[in-house]
């Protein structure tokens, strides 16, 4: 099935008006994207900020007439909108055209990962199968690289787990694959708990060793040996008292997601809880790591 969008530059305030207009109007979905190269690397916690101009993509199906809609929106948003386009696109699956790109990698001495249905550079390794769907987490990205880097350096036999921010599963998966006795992943998005559960079956993972929850549902009491953690730094922050609560003494904290120059504001929220090592870079992220007081 064929799709057709509707492509509009508005001021970013205007986002929400614009949004349910067009939804009132027969919008499958909205999407926004800066419309002048204007990045926001990280808004703060329960927030979603816009750039000031944004890019509104509207995707509807064909039996919609688009110029009678862009005329009804300058009708009702008068001198608002600085250009509109239309659009004519196939359908595809989407979540998955990337993996025409996605080869595999190699962490460590014995860890690959690689593409669902991919070749399998070396049959003897560790090999995980992903295919992350929509959620977050290939091992392309720095700051995965640098999670999967650590396990699979570190000696993981029969220690437990939490993956905060699990994403797609990779990082707990990564870790039960190379010994974890038991492992958790916690995400806020219900998306990211499939995409886990569904890598977790495609690499033949018990899911008796693996649990998942949506976070802060009767999740306060667990408390395991790692805790990692790639996320945001601003999220980070927040989190300290409560990812230091899920150690156990002695226990250690792998924390990615973190931009080089938000080190310092991260080390001082996990000094209280946390004898830290020296910090990891890889490009413009970095690794922090270290042992629970």
């Amino acid at each position: 099935m064929a799709w057709q969008q509707l492509h509009l530059i508005i001021p970013s305030d205007k986002a929400e008006k614009f949004e349910n207009a067009l939804l009132e109007l027969g919008a499958c979905s909205i999407t926004f994207i800066d419309a002048h190269d204007e990045p926001i690397f990280e808004p703060d916690v329960g927030t979603m900020p816009l750039w000031s101009t944004s890019k509104l993509t509207a995707l509807f199906e064909l039996d919609k007439d688009l110029k009678r809609i862009g005329l009804i929106l300058e009708k009702k948003f008068p001198n608002i909108i600085a250009s509109s386009e239309i659009e004519y696109v196939k359908d595809q699956a989407w979540e998955r055209v990337w993996l025409e790109h996605f080869k595999p990698l190699k962490f460590g001495h014995s860890l690959w990962i690689c593409p669902t249905d991919g070749e399998i550079p070396d049959p003897t390794a560790v090999n995980i199968f992903l295919d992350p769907g929509l959620a977050f987490g290939t091992g392309t990205h720095p700051t995965t690289a640098l999670c999967l880097e650590w396990l699979a350096t570190h000696d993981l036999n029969e220690k437990t787990l939490i993956d905060y921010g699990c994403g797609s599963g990779i990082l707990a998966i990564a870790a039960l694959k190379l010994g974890i006795k038991e492992a958790w992943g916690i995400d806020h998005d219900p998306q990211a708990l499939t995409a886990s559960k569904n890598n977790a079956e495609r690499n033949e993972i018990d899911l008796n060793r693996f649990h998942l929850a949506i976070s802060d549902e009767n999740t306060s009491e667990i408390v395991v040996d790692i805790v990692v953690a790639n996320i945001l730094a601003k999220p980070l922050i927040t989190l300290a008292p409560i990812l230091a609560h899920h150690i156990k003494s002695a226990g250690t904290i792998v924390l990615s997601g973190i931009l080089a120059n938000q080190a310092e504001e991260v080390l001082k929220a996990y000094a209280p809880f946390f004898n830290l090592n020296p910090i990891t870079q890889k490009e413009d992220w970095i690794r922090i790591d270290g042992v629970r007081f």
